[in-house]
């Protein structure tokens, strides 16, 4: 396995037991960047991007990446991992489109979750509270606007 591939595979699960471990003492789900290896030579390499796709597969994560490319928000590669790229194209759009105010970092923090919440509660049937936490509602509704991105651009 490649390097690059062995990492994505290592912070996703790091990144998915925090979550679990926050969910269960009662925190709000948010994932942030889980640090590398600091032995590694290059500055720009010494944090590991998170992957934090919120239940999305590998060809839905590519429709949403397609969809915000074709809207003026750069994703960086379209490779079905919402990495830190990913989630400031999205921060991006949600700046300009659903109120979102907070910094363009990447990280898939509360106020992040509350603005796709806002944006899916539009147009994509969430029905439940705008309140961060990216829980079963959010997640299936994000998969329902993926889902769509995916008919659309065929991935």
């Amino acid at each position: 396995m490649r390097l690059s591939a062995w990492k994505r595979t290592f912070v996703s699960g790091v990144a998915a037991a925090g979550i679990a471990v926050g969910a269960l003492a009662g925190a709000s789900a948010t994932a942030v960047a889980a640090p590398t290896d600091t032995t590694s030579a290059s500055a720009t390499e010494s944090a590991a991007q998170a992957v934090e796709n919120l239940g999305l597969s590998v060809r839905q994560a590519k429709g949403v990446q397609r969809r915000l490319q074709e809207r003026g928000y750069n994703p960086g590669a379209i490779d079905g991992y919402l990495g830190t790229n990913s989630w400031k194209a999205f921060q991006r759009a949600l700046r300009d489109h659903q109120g979102y105010t907070d910094a363009i970092d990447g990280i898939v923090g509360p106020n992040t979750i509350k603005a796709l919440q806002r944006g899916l509660k539009q147009s994509w049937d969430y029905t439940g509270p705008i309140d961060g936490i990216a829980g079963q509602g959010t997640r299936a509704a994000f998969a329902r606007f993926a889902d769509w991105c995916v008919d659309r651009y065929g991935y």
